[in-house]
């Protein structure tokens, strides 16, 4: 599996929330504006003081799409790409996969669940409540 850069300054907490069982979303304590993607510096207000927030977990399924031809040999077709926004703030739409295709409709509540994909790596993923 093609594994996402853990360490980044700008999305190295969200992996490490992830590893810990957590969905955080960035938001400016200044405006309280959510960042996303998130950033140090909030484009809303120009303040320096974000941090990560909890999420629920929960959201609304804002679109999806199935892939029936294999891109990669890792993803093995068919799966289904899902775009979630998150319930805590609407702001943010996070992907997700689902494998195989799974019934979906426009606006159905989703719950995350967390995905162990290499040795300290894990990722939010998606499915419907």
């Amino acid at each position: 599996m093609l594994i996402p850069n853990t360490t980044d300054r700008d999305t190295g907490g969200f992996f490490a929330a992830a590893a810990e069982g957590r969905l955080v979303y960035r938001a400016c304590d200044d405006c309280g504006a959510a960042l996303h993607p998130p950033t140090a510096c909030c484009p809303h207000c120009g303040g320096e003081n974000t941090s990560w927030h909890d999420a629920q977990g929960t959201g609304t399924l804002h679109s999806w799409t199935t892939i029936h031809q294999s891109v990669h040999p890792e993803y093995t077709a068919p799966y289904t790409l899902v775009l979630v926004t998150l319930d805590d703030t609407p702001e943010v739409r996070l992907m997700g996969r689902i494998d195989g295709e799974p019934e979906l409709e426009p606006g159905m509540t989703m719950q995350v669940w967390f995905e162990t994909v290499a040795d300290g790596v894990v990722l939010p993923q998606w499915r419907p409540a």
